[in-house]
């Protein structure tokens, strides 16, 4: 199973079938690599857990349990592990001790709907995405009734402010950064679509639509040294920096929920699908963010 080419300047290659490293899930999210361990983090949110992949041998165990029923997960650059729980309504980073800190639970004094993705860029803040799917049932989360006026994105500076930098979106979900981080790009689950914003400082401006979904519905995002977009849908999608749909990987699940580049080179593309993991090595390397 390899990749299905829709333009001629996508080159990218490896292997020509996907691995499955993990079955048995209920929702698998939010993928994270940790180089120090050579292990792969990612969600079971409906079973209220972490897993660990170890690449040494394979295994798969449970990180954490129960875990907030965590969703997006990253590293910031001392290594940390920074985690967007639906149950606790909150943006968390676990320290090198094993003690959890809470990075951001409210705007203005109201409680977050169930934060979702999470990217750390250089200088240390914390973006991430706020829906509601954490609260709208029992399933990802605890129901509850939403204290904000709506589905945003947020920024925590170093200091700990809270901002919130986009408001016009349904579904914010996915976001991920240009390799240089002029550019940060967000996916609107609900409308289909990506969109690309301009970084200024702690500002975003612009937020064009990027790309339309070519099937399912935009997840998590990701991207490349090269700029290109990998973003998850019905299976896994590709974009050039002007948003032309290069190529895509077809995941042999309902829905791909997210991934990730991992591996010691960073060539390894982490997949979490439906109820399992897959992985693909690739003649590319993701960037640093991961």
């Amino acid at each position: 199973m390899g990749f299905r080419k829709l333009d001629e300047r996508f080159a990218v290659a490896g292997d020509d079938y996907l691995e499955c490293l993990f079955s048995g899930g209920r929702w698998t999210e939010g993928p994270v690599y940790v180089p120090s361990g050579k292990y792969l983090l990612f969600s079971d949110i409906p079973n209220d857990r972490i897993m660990r992949w170890d690449e040494t041998d394979g295994s798969v165990s449970v990180f954490r349990s129960p875990a907030g029923y965590t969703n997006g997960h990253t590293l910031d650059r001392q290594g940390r592990l920074v985690s967007c729980s639906h149950g606790a309504r909150r943006v968390e980073r676990t320290e090198l001790d094993g003690s959890i800190t809470v990075v951001a639970d409210r705007w203005e004094g109201k409680r977050f709907n169930s934060p979702n993705d999470v990217v750390v860029s250089g200088d240390g803040a914390v973006w991430f995405t706020d829906p509601p799917y954490g609260i709208t049932s029992d399933y990802e989360g605890h129901r509850s009734e939403p204290e904000i006026d709506g589905c945003h994105v947020y920024r925590v500076d170093p200091s700990g402010a809270v901002e919130r930098v986009a408001d016009d979106f349904e579904r914010p979900n996915g976001l991920a950064f240009s390799p240089d981080e002029s550019v940060l790009y967000i996916a609107d689950t609900r409308r289909g679509h990506l969109r690309r914003f301009d970084v200024n400082g702690g500002k975003l401006t612009g937020g064009e639509v990027f790309a339309e979904t070519p099937g399912g519905n935009f997840d998590g995002l990701r991207v490349d040294v090269k700029g290109r977009v990998w973003a998850a849908a019905a299976d896994v999608h590709c974009f050039h920096p002007d948003g032309t749909h290069l190529a895509t990987l077809p995941v042999p699940q309902p829905s791909v929920s997210n991934l990730v580049f991992g591996g010691p080179k960073r060539n390894r593309l982490f997949i979490t699908a439906t109820d399992s993991v897959y992985s693909i090595m690739l003649n590319t390397n993701g960037t640093w963010r991961l």
